[in-house]
């Protein structure tokens, strides 16, 4: 999830009672819930380095004693005051392990099991962003600031903001659950349907950002991928979807996935789609690009390797984007 996403769910859970358990829990919990994010530094070097990097180790659940260590030990440092360790780092491991549960929620994924399994986790059921989560967290934020206005102006004692943090963590839970449930449903429609007359090899449902009932659904087989964006509410049309038929194997693109640009690229790629072009230069060239279809589609693509190859197959260029295809 999004930063501010993991500040507020920190703030929730310090109101909600562990500022009461532990002292200074505010300030351990906002800088645990962001720790394992530190990952930030490799997109220092190059976007490719940070996409190796993003969601590793700093992510796994080996590592969040270490992360919930390190906001507890900034905390203490710069308050110079004691505390009691055990659970300011318990406390700490809490903001930890929210930040890795909701970051397991979405589409972008987590390698929890680093560093015994690189395997990517992801329950496909949020986005990194989402809208739904932010106004209520903001709404329990803006609350209770508001009941501490009005109890001043009346002389009255201001709440805590103890249930409003309550009811944003049932909210998460609650939501969460639901979302699970709408996930498995769609993606329960897309395997009952036959697509071009074929059964398909693999089947994914993305959410929308806004829309809890709306998907995108992902169909794939030998010959083809679908993508479809398509309602929970009204009935499957399993021939609405855009088709996007896959390059026939050849040597450009074999020697494509053997740079190291692609060698990377696809250690992350879940839903990786090849598209071959030809080039004006190097005359006689191709252009090998690779996408994945979880940040957009062949008519508009994100996250994209490219190698361009010379007639002899011979890489001339590689680069990895998070953007759009440069114009051609």
């Amino acid at each position: 999830m999004d930063n501010l996403t993991h500040t507020l769910t920190g703030l929730m859970l310090s109101r909600a009672g562990l500022n009461r358990w532990c002292p200074r829990a505010t300030p351990i919990l906002l800088l645990a819930v962001n720790a394992p994010d530190a990952d930030i530094v490799t997109a220092l070097w190059t976007a490719l380095d940070y996409l190796d990097s993003h969601r590793g180790i700093t992510h796994s659940l080996a590592a969040a004693p270490v992360m919930a260590a390190l906001a507890v030990a900034i905390v203490r440092i710069a308050g110079r005051k004691s505390f009691p360790w055990l659970r300011a780092l318990l406390t700490g491991l809490v903001g930890v392990l929210s930040h890795l549960a909701m970051d397991w929620t979405n589409t972008y994924g987590v390698r929890l099991l680093l560093p015994f399994s690189s395997q990517w986790l992801q329950l496909h059921i949020t986005n990194v962003v989402d809208i739904w989560i932010w106004t209520v967290l903001i709404l329990c934020i803006v609350g209770p600031l508001l009941g501490r206005l009005v109890s001043s102006e009346i002389g009255a004692k201001p709440g805590s903001g103890r249930g409003s943090a309550v009811f944003a963590l049932l909210f998460l839970v609650l939501y969460t659950g639901i979302r699970y449930t709408l996930h498995e449903r769609a993606v329960n429609t897309l395997n009952s349907h036959v697509y071009e007359g074929a059964v398909p090899r693999r089947v994914a449902a993305f959410p929308h950002f806004a829309n809890p009932f709306l998907w995108i659904g992902y169909v794939e087989n030998d010959r083809f991928v679908i993508v479809q964006r398509f309602s929970l509410l009204s009935a499957f049309d399993p021939a609405g979807g855009e088709v996007f038929y896959k390059p026939t194997p050849s040597p450009a693109l074999d020697a494509a996935r053997r740079t190291a640009t692609f060698t990377r690229y696809l250690r992350f790629a879940q839903f990786a789609f090849f598209q071959l072009t030809p080039v004006e230069r190097p005359e006689g060239g191709v252009r090998v690009e690779a996408m994945d279809i979880r940040f957009g589609q062949p008519s508009a693509p994100r996250f994209v390797a490219t190698a361009i190859l010379d007639p002899s197959l011979r890489v001339v260029e590689e680069s990895y984007t998070f953007g759009p295809l440069r114009p051609r």
